[in-house]
């Protein structure tokens, strides 16, 4: 389980506000990336137990990280969230948008922190003390914080975006690559969600050309 263990080194160097970052919806096939920055209060860096439970995101139930999600903005000193969309996604690609959902989630913090926990990358445009941490998630309570955040954010656009598209199933798949993603796209082709700069994509897009083209019945 995630502890405390590198906020308190920073604390011991004298950083106040420490904030974990972490992203959600990296590897999908469409809709947004999304980054959460988290820093916990003063109450939790004195009592970790208060987020007794939370954990990596993907080690979580749906139902626990909804319910995990109102525990930390219950005892969180600040909560920024940042979106990126595909088509931005597209234009810059996944890390650099990845970079910039965690800038603007910073950005959205009530104030700029002292300090940055990151899971697995850096932000090498930003001048602030970082530690880019792999697997963070399951080492940093404040970035696994941020995990649940992120993910329990995207989720619920991706089910928004369910009703816009019924079609394609983004309640369910909340746009990962899944057999059932796949059927979909090859049924009804891609949506302005989806990510066309990913290779999975490729060969539907080639059939929207050439039917476009007006080379196929």
């Amino acid at each position: 389980m995630p502890t405390l263990e590198l906020e308190q080194r920073l604390c011991a160097q004298g950083y106040r506000t420490i904030a974990g970052l972490d992203e959600a919806g990296r590897g999908c096939w469409a809709g947004p990336v999304v980054a959460a920055a988290v820093v916990l209060g003063a109450a939790v860096l004195a009592q970790p137990t208060l987020l007794d439970g939370v954990d990596d995101s993907k080690q979580l139930s749906a139902t626990r990280r909804e319910a995990l999600a109102q525990t930390i903005c219950a005892h969180a000193a600040g909560i920024g969230v940042g979106i990126v969309p595909a088509e931005l996604i597209d234009c810059y690609g996944i890390v650099p948008a990845t970079r910039l959902a965690m800038e603007l989630a910073i950005l959205h913090l009530p104030r700029v922190p002292d300090a940055l926990l990151i899971d697995a990358v850096d932000l090498p445009t930003w001048s602030l003390p970082q530690q880019a941490i792999v697997r963070g998630d399951s080492l940093s309570l404040s970035i696994a914080a941020a995990s649940i955040i992120a993910k329990t954010t995207r989720d619920r656009l991706m089910r928004g975006f369910d009703r816009v598209y019924p079609h394609w199933g983004f309640g369910a798949h909340k746009g990962y690559g899944t057999a059932e993603h796949d059927r979909a796209l090859a049924r009804h082709g891609a949506t302005p969600l989806h990510r066309r700069s990913f290779r999975p994509l490729w060969s539907y897009l080639h059939l929207e050309t050439t039917h476009a083209d007006g080379n196929t019945p």
